[in-house]
């Protein structure tokens, strides 16, 4: 193959990897931004313990992304924001991967110890995001690999500093597919999509729903993460939705 058909391939893959997706950053290039508008989703989020008065923070992450079909590799971000009226005072964000999706890093954030990741999940990351102004974002660049013969899904929990309150969570909401693209450089994945695998029998999969896989952070967590450390127990109960304030 000449060097120059090379090239051109090389651009045309680039480009449907960009164009695929709203938000991705590649986490080799990208940074962390204190003041993110970028387009997002919160689809698959919910309240959990109340944020102090005047704070309402929420997630999200980009409607579609792409996976490489070659390489598996895919870029996510992941934005932590606060939609109040008041600062947030200190705050962690764990970005955690599940079944076919696994985050192998994210950019200014600490990898979760094997032994201490939530029940089912394959890889996690927590990040100290700091106080938060008042109609403010923070957003980090999420490097993953994506098994497109497995379902796939990711969770954005946002805590306390001191690991005792999980005060939003998004997920696990999965990415996917219904239309498997095994022979195109990329496949392209929309979230809050079960993904259809490409290997036969993937029909049987479980759902990749999200409600069965509330997570919010156990006090043994809290205990953890206030000790500086990243590890986690994650119990299962429902949602508590933040009061309505005027």
């Amino acid at each position: 193959m000449s060097s120059r058909r090379a090239t051109t391939i090389a651009t045309a893959i680039t480009g449907s990897l960009l164009t695929a997706s709203f938000s991705a950053v590649m986490i080799l290039s990208g940074t962390a931004s204190a003041d993110d508008r970028g387009p997002g989703s919160s689809k698959g989020g919910k309240a959990m313990d109340a944020a102090p008065a005047g704070v309402k923070l929420t997630t999200l992450l980009p409607e579609r992304i792409s996976v490489d079909n070659s390489s598996k590799k895919t870029a996510i971000t992941a934005t932590v924001k606060n939609e109040g009226t008041k600062e947030s005072g200190e705050l962690n964000l764990l970005v955690v991967g599940f079944d076919g999706l696994k985050v192998n890093g994210v950019e200014g954030c600490s990898a979760i110890a094997e032994k201490d990741l939530p029940p089912g999940s394959n890889s996690g990351f927590t990040c100290s995001v700091g106080t938060l102004a008042a109609g403010k974002s923070k957003s980090y660049a999420v490097d993953a690999t994506y098994d497109l013969s497995r379902a796939g899904k990711i969770c954005l929990p946002v805590m306390s500093a001191d690991g005792k309150k999980t005060f939003w969570q998004q997920g696990p909401v999965p990415f996917g597919t219904t239309n498997p693209s095994p022979n195109a450089p990329a496949t392209p994945l929309l979230l809050g999509t079960d993904n259809k695998p490409v290997a036969p029998g993937g029909d049987t999969l479980p759902k990749t729903g999200v409600g069965r896989d509330v997570l919010p952070l156990g006090a043994a967590g809290a205990a953890l993460i206030a000790a500086g450390a990243a590890g986690l127990y994650w119990s299962q109960r429902p949602p508590r939705r933040q009061a309505r304030r005027g």
